[in-house]
């Protein structure tokens, strides 16, 4: 039951066009292990290549798109979700529109739609990341948004390890796909409505490999409703097949003082508007069944 809200809000904030520190997941890695039995270290790679609704909604923002509140779920469809995978993809939707909230600074839609996350983390069973402690320094940081993510990422944190340590992992799987579900159908859908989108048109572009690493993760847990999620993403896939990722590997970096070492690679992502609109259209679909 990976909390959905935390892992978008935890995020790192890179833009299309700069240099990425993210190293993606090796289709071998996901290819040698057997349906079903995806080692929790590949699980883990897979993971930590998917990208923040945080980041994507920041991308929106730079590219001069408005907050619109139609693109994201209505609070008032919590009730609808009973099933513990409905609750878990929908703490994901909830999460990535609660990014999308505060990156505009919305601060009631901030409070409502994480009031909606805490509701699905209480009924999952997710309580520590969600307490009231943590509402308060919400609360008393909706003004800041560089706090407000630090705080979230605590929280994204904590959450991780409790499902981790209770071998929940196949919940936190459908929370991140909910996540990245909901942060593309808002990108695809203000990326309809933003004049210069390249920037977030590129971005979608790039989620062909993430799409990938998600399935391969996704395969790994042995649920029939999660087989069915599977099933809409290959077919996403399928819309993603004609995009062209062209990759440029720089040296690496190294920092001396901390002795970290950066890998450096740019993209550069061909994808036609009737690509575009095949992918958006697939994406509709599947979040569609998850929201309703």
């Amino acid at each position: 039951m990976a909390a959905v809200f935390l892992c978008y809000l935890a995020a790192c904030a890179s833009e299309s066009g700069q240099e990425m520190t993210e190293e993606s997941v090796d289709e071998g890695d996901a290819a040698t292990e057997e349906p079903n039995a995806i080692s929790e270290e590949v699980s883990s790679k897979i993971f930590y290549t998917i990208p923040s609704p945080l980041e994507l909604t920041s991308i929106i923002k730079k590219a001069g798109a408005k907050y619109d509140k139609s693109v994201l779920n209505s609070t008032d469809n919590i009730s609808s979700y009973v099933t513990q995978s409905g609750m878990a993809l929908n703490l994901g939707v909830y999460g990535a529109d609660l990014s999308y909230a505060s990156i505009f600074e919305q601060t009631q839609e901030t409070m409502h739609y994480f009031a909606a996350a805490k509701k699905l983390a209480d009924d999952l069973g997710i309580t520590s990341a969600f307490g009231e402690s943590t509402l308060t320094r919400i609360q008393n940081n909706l003004d800041n948004k560089d706090s407000l993510v630090a705080i979230i990422s605590d929280s994204y944190w904590e959450t991780d390890a409790y499902l981790k340590e209770n071998k929940q992992s196949s919940i936190s799987g459908l929370v991140v796909a909910g996540g990245w579900i909901e942060g593309m159908y808002v990108s695809t859908k203000l990326a309809e409505k933003t004049e210069n989108n390249t920037d977030v048109v590129s971005r979608i572009g790039e989620q062909k490999l993430t799409l990938d690493n998600l399935i391969s993760m996704l395969r790994g847990y042995e649920d029939p409703e999660i087989a069915d999620l599977v099933s809409d993403l290959n077919m996403l896939k399928e819309a993603f097949e004609p995009v062209v990722i062209t990759y440029s590997r720089q040296p690496p970096t190294v920092d001396a003082e901390s002795k970290v070492t950066t890998l450096n690679t740019t993209s550069t992502i061909n994808i036609t508007d009737e690509q575009l609109a095949v992918i958006s259209e697939k994406i509709e679909g599947i979040r569609t069944k998850i929201v309703k």
